[in-house]
């Protein structure tokens, strides 16, 4: 949050489709699909133009500032290196690892958890511990339980008080996945797996009650005046974000449209469209975890505070699935934080569609429209653990949003007592 909802992606005007896969186990399921073999990806699609396309109609969103409800602030661990999966012995425990996905957590998960169950199951051990209760938490347990094997849950905190929780809801499988430095070969193809397994599975969660996952159509709308060039010098020479959308999952990508001025409900701008999954995460992560518990899992609360801490559980085997707590749990340096800020405000039933408009990203989640100022860049909010929230960052993104509408805020003498 195909050409997907990366930040980078909004900012070309290219918007993205997910959509997910079986909520098979991959390889570890007799009837499923082998998330090995590889679909021959195809060129992204071309954009069409739609000049003499009828103007269509939105519902208008009522963004003010007096209606956020929350602004909330997600710490996501990004690793230069990518994801940690790999195996390591501590003592008398086997750790798999399973953290430091960037942006990608969500859209990720069930893919990268799939790697993770098959690691912790090839140790022999059938009762296995899972540590950290977000998105990877749950969804290893979850496949570790569909694999026939026994998994508790040790955790600080369970959903919605994890950070997971706190992220935007859209997919988006290589958002600060790794620099591009490391994009090897060998990692692009157990990238490509993890996301076509996530993509696959995310496709049977459609539908289900509460929307835990739903398509949206997303319009990226051109700023009526182009941005001031750059002084000399101000070139960004941070290293680049891996880009891995287009080159290997290109065959899921929905094509863009466009639409000229006249044609839109958005002024004389001119905009394209597209259709991308989204998470509605208050309810996914409900359903995760009644899932979990309903398969005869446990969820125990417990506060780690460095890997001697492991020797105190029973099980041999541990998926670590702590997210960005690996950096103070492991001390592992190499995460590092990205700071991102959501202002949340009353619910819009009737508003189905994203947005992105100067620098702003809209999700129309149903727990509340979700506001967020995205930066001109990937690396806006990087190595930033601040957690405080920003008043002003949230109205500048919520009033920015409210001059597609033309939406002004009430005066002192509109409001009631």
């Amino acid at each position: 949050m195909n050409r997907s909802l990366r930040r980078r992606d909004f900012l070309a005007g290219v918007g993205l489709a997910g959509a997910g896969a079986a909520v098979s186990l991959g390889a570890l399921e007799g009837c499923s699909v082998d998330v090995r073999t590889k679909t021959p990806s195809l060129p992204a699609p071309a954009s069409v133009q739609l000049p003499g396309a009828s103007a269509f109609q939105v519902a208008p969103i009522r963004a003010r500032p007096d209606r956020i409800t929350a602004i909330t602030v997600c710490t996501r661990p990004f690793r230069a290196q990518g994801p940690r999966l790999e195996v390591e012995r501590m003592g008398s425990k086997t750790v798999v690892h399973n953290y430091g996905h960037g942006g990608s957590g969500w859209s990720l998960s069930w893919g990268s958890s799939t790697i993770a169950t098959e690691n912790a199951l090839a140790t022999g051990e059938r009762d296995i511990a899972v540590i950290g209760c977000g998105a990877l938490g749950l969804t290893s347990a979850l496949l570790l339980q569909r694999a026939g094997a026994h998994a508790t849950i040790y955790a600080k905190d369970v959903p919605p008080n994890v950070r997971s929780s706190l992220a935007s809801g859209v997919w988006s499988p290589d958002s600060r996945i790794c620099l591009q430095d490391y994009a090897t070969p060998a990692f692009k193809q157990v990238w490509e797996r993890m996301a076509r397994q996530s993509f696959r599975t995310y496709q049977s969660l459609l539908g289900l009650p509460g929307n835990p996952v739903e398509f949206i159509d997303n319009y990226f709308i051109t700023n009526d005046t182009p941005p001031a060039p750059r002084p000399p010098g101000a070139e960004d020479l941070r290293r680049p974000f891996a880009d891995l959308q287009g080159e290997l999952i290109g065959d899921l990508v929905p094509r863009t449209d466009r639409f000229a001025p006249g044609t839109h409900p958005f002024g004389q701008r001119s905009v394209r469209r597209t259709s991308f999954m989204m998470f509605n995460i208050s309810a996914y992560a409900r359903m995760l975890v009644s899932d979990f518990l309903a398969g005869g899992g446990r969820i125990e609360i417990r506060e780690f505070h460095s890997p001697a801490d492991f020797a105190q559980l029973r099980e041999k085997t541990l998926i670590n699935a702590t997210g960005f707590g690996a950096r103070a749990l492991l001390g592992d340096q190499s995460i590092t934080p990205v700071r991102g800020q959501l202002a949340h405000l009353i619910p819009q039933p009737e508003v189905h569609y994203g947005l992105y408009y100067k620098r702003v990203s809209f999700v129309p989640r149903r727990d509340g429209l979700v506001f967020q100022f995205v930066g001109d860049s990937d690396y806006y909010g990087f190595d930033d653990e601040s957690t405080t929230p920003d008043r002003a960052e949230a109205e500048l993104a919520v009033d920015t949003i409210a001059e597609l509408f033309n939406i002004a805020a009430p005066q002192p003498s509109d409001q009631r007592s």
